[in-house]
């Protein structure tokens, strides 16, 4: 059901401008593919509210919207038109610089509505670039095509600008006692990682190991975050695949200031709804984020979609048989 407009709402839809059918690059069962969507603003808008509206649920694995001003969204359309096919390859990001993550989807999801007087920027003349995550892990034959969508909840008030913060966190998961294989030695399994997705998604690996302290391997890993400025934290969402146990995310961990703002103990792939605040909690610079992830490789011979594959050392990767730990996080200036 949809919840109603409140006052000076309007709904927008969109949806890509025709359908794409997933080829995954390199022998992989992973395409991430970004399109570009123009909502057709000629004025200052807000965004108050998104739901994604996936058309191929068996293939589509998460989505992600990024805004981009006008003179990035120019970068975009010709990166679009210069590319064969609709729209262009994009791991990781939407390979577009300054783009700002403006809506999420992934299974579970469904419009969160935040206080009317938050939302996200739409300068006239902006425009979108939707990522799609599609996966073939599941398909047998061809995978078909896609023709997903957006309804935009806008509004031309002014009101408080909201923005997406992401907290990464390792992921450094041996296999099991019970496995082996020549992917159970981690230096090869980071290797395949940056043969399937790209040298960024290999160095990314390095990256959070160098930031987060050389993680030890294990089922759960952290990571701190210190904050470098006043902000409201208004929601959280957690996001791991299909090997993740639970997610938390905390403020001030081991200090007298301590608190939970996001504890899923048992996570479900299929429900990682963005969950809001009951109020919004304000962080100061000299704060500390910390997101918590735990993984199980025991998980990999009881799910029938990577119960076919090859034993592996998970690490982080854009891949479904591959791990994340991402708390993300909606936040304004105070």
């Amino acid at each position: 059901m949809v919840a109603p407009l409140r006052d000076g709402e309007r709904f927008m839809s969109l949806t890509m401008a025709e359908a794409y059918t997933p080829s995954a690059p390199r022998g992989g069962t992973d395409d991430y593919r970004c399109f570009v969507i123009d909502p057709g603003l000629s004025e200052q808008a807000f965004l108050t509210g998104a739901q994604f509206l996936p058309q191929n649920v068996e293939i589509v694995h998460h989505a992600i919207f990024f805004r981009l001003d006008p003179e990035r969204a120019a970068e975009a359309s010709r990166r679009d038109e210069s590319t064969p096919g609709q729209g262009w390859t994009c791991f990781g990001d939407a390979g577009i610089e300054e783009a700002a993550w403006v809506a999420h989807w992934a299974p579970g999801t469904k419009e969160i509505l935040l206080d009317p007087a938050y939302g996200y920027a739409m300068p006239p003349g902006s425009k979108l670039v939707m990522q799609v995550h599609y996966n073939t892990l599941n398909v047998e034959g061809e995978p078909g095509s896609d023709r997903s969508g957006i309804r935009l909840r806008v509004t031309g008030r002014k009101v408080k600008e909201l923005d997406t913060v992401l907290f990464p966190a390792p992921v450094e998961l041996p296999c099991t006692k019970e496995e082996s294989g020549p992917l159970c030695d981690r230096e090869a399994a980071v290797k395949d990682v940056g043969r399937r997705f790209g040298q960024g998604s290999e160095a990314q690996v390095g990256v959070l190991a160098q930031e987060c302290g050389t993680p030890k391997p294990g089922p759960t890993q952290h990571c701190d975050f210190p904050i470098e400025g006043p902000a409201k934290v208004h929601a959280l969402a957690g996001h791991m695949h299909l090997l993740g146990r639970a997610i938390k995310v905390e403020l001030n961990p081991g200090t007298d200031r301590a608190r939970t703002l996001l504890d899923v103990p048992t996570y479900n792939f299929d429900d990682q709804a963005l969950r809001p605040l009951p109020e919004p909690v304000t962080v100061d610079r000299g704060d500390v984020v910390r997101v918590t992830c735990t993984h199980d490789a025991k998980l990999r011979s009881m799910l029938p979609e990577l119960s076919k594959l090859e034993p592996r050392y998970v690490v982080w990767g854009e891949g479904t048989s591959d791990e994340m730990c991402l708390g993300i996080v909606i936040v304004s200036a105070t």
